[in-house]
């Protein structure tokens, strides 16, 4: 389950700012043209054989979610959970899950994060067809590299039904000492089924705030939210994070949002970052991070400052209330009230993220370049890459063994989590998978090897930019 505690010692921008990127936010699923995995022209690499290690089944269905007082939603569940059942899984041994879909529609998983093979990505029409209602479907792969991931449906809006859950592959060889560990995911609450924004009256305004803004038909137009959660509870109802006195305490923060920017900190606590979307950073010590849909941070929290404290997740892109939880120590009163965070002056930006294990093969002058512009349509409610939209649009096409190197011009108003499926990305000194575009003509670089054949989604990670176009498939060619 999300947020489960480890006690047994493991083995040992402004919102985010910096290295050619200095902002936050917001796609994830998908339609598009009849899947053919004859398109890669280059072959996919087979998933693992022999008996797996740890097999599991889950099942879609439809399900009630109460995530406060007098708040419930209809919505689609993994095993009738929101979020989902948290998996678990040891580095490097073979995991398969079977998915049955109970739901009135098809659906899929998506392993976000994790270069699992081609076949098993969960990206309808792309490298599956969907699970049809009463159908299922088996996923198989190498857990490996050992980080925080999740996973979710990539079919329409679903993962804004509710259909997400944490995936945590264990290292062998932790390089960070802790004591006890909370997964935490943040999200976005829907309090309804969700519409396309071309389909919706936004209750914001046309532009997303009250009275709108400019920039295209929807340039900043949001969902209607009712809030955020925090672990699948609404701030009046917060779930509890207990500590001791002088543990070292591991938090794997997800951003599991469809279309929300969080800052997060814990009161009275700095917080030393060690991981970035799964892959371990040199320690870096600061007071908040701001993190888009899709990314993940794991950070170290020395308990030493006894009571209780409020760990708030503020959006950055909206006007929704901040997301909260409590982190109390043992042998504090349970009528005590939380203290809110007051610093903030020391804030992450990706120029504080170094890697542990540089990303190889992007050394020097890339094989192949794209540059691209991410904008909003002017006249239709559409997101484009380079003025085209999804799936009407041409695949980047790459040869395996190449360095490949991506740059983006955002020239839209809003911030664009841009993700890439099946391979890890050098941007400044990080390796990624997720990396936050700012608006107002923000630009950002990354590298990657192409090492994995295959038709791979890359995308915008706000759900609703996905919906209306922003995409295109990176396709392998001979």
């Amino acid at each position: 389950m999300s947020g489960r505690s480890s006690l047994d010692r493991r083995r040992l921008l402004r919102a985010l700012g910096g290295a050619g990127v200095s902002a936050l936010a917001g796609c994830s699923s998908l339609g598009g043209s009849p899947f053919d995995g004859s398109a890669s022209t280059s072959t996919p690499r087979p998933a693992p054989s022999g008996p797996a290690d740890t097999t599991a089944t889950l099942r879609a269905t439809a399900g009630t979610v109460e995530p406060g007082p007098g708040e419930s939603t209809e919505n689609w569940l993994f095993d009738g959970e929101f979020p989902g059942p948290e998996l678990r899984m040891a580095e490097g041994e073979v995991f398969e899950l079977e998915l049955t879909n109970d739901l009135p529609e098809g659906t899929t998983i998506h392993w976000h994060g994790v270069p699992v093979t081609n076949g098993m990505d969960g990206v309808p029409d792309v490298t599956q067809a969907p699970v049809e209602p009463g159908g299922s479907f088996t996923y198989r792969f190498r857990a490996e590299p050992p980080g925080t991931y999740f996973y979710h449906s990539h079919a329409g809006l679903q993962l804004d039904r509710g259909l997400l859950a944490p995936l945590v592959i264990e290292e062998s060889d932790p390089h960070v000492a802790y004591d006890r560990e909370y997964t935490v995911v943040v999200d976005d609450y829907l309090d309804r089924a969700p519409r396309p924004l071309s389909a919706a009256d936004s209750d914001r305004g046309p532009g997303g705030g009250p009275g709108g803004t400019g920039g295209g038909p929807m340039a900043t137009r949001r969902p209607p939210y009712a809030g955020p959660l925090v672990d699948g509870r609404l701030p009046d109802d917060p779930r509890t994070f207990g500590v001791r006195d002088g543990e070292r305490v591991r938090f794997r923060f997800v951003n599991a949002s469809s279309a929300t920017a969080f800052r997060v900190r814990i009161a009275g606590h700095p917080l030393t970052v060690t991981h970035a979307d799964g892959q371990p950073v040199e320690p870096v010590t600061v007071d908040s991070f701001g993190f888009g849909s899709g990314e993940r941070y794991d950070a170290v929290v020395e308990a030493g400052n006894p009571g209780t404290w409020e760990l708030r997740a503020d959006a950055i892109d909206g006007d929704e209330p901040p997301g909260r939880a409590i982190m109390s120590y043992e042998g504090t009163g349970a009528s005590e009230s939380p203290t809110a965070p007051s610093s903030d002056d020391r804030r992450l930006s990706y120029d504080d993220l170094r890697a542990l294990s540089p990303l190889d093969g992007v050394g020097g002058s890339p094989d192949r370049t794209f540059d691209l512009t991410l904008s909003a349509g002017r006249r239709s409610n559409r997101w484009l890459i380079d003025g085209e939209a999804y799936p009407d649009a041409d695949p980047l096409e790459v040869r395996e063994g190449e360095h490949v190197r991506v740059r983006m011009t955002n020239r839209s108003p809003v911030i664009h989590p841009m993700h890439l499926h099946g391979h890890f990305f050098r941007v400044g000194d990080a390796v990624k998978d997720t990396v936050v575009v700012p608006g107002h003509m923000g630009q950002v670089t990354f590298d990657f090897v192409a090492d994995n054949p295959g038709n791979w989604l890359f995308h915008c990670h706000n759900l609703y930019h996905l919906d209306a176009g922003m995409a295109r498939v990176v396709r392998y060619v001979q």
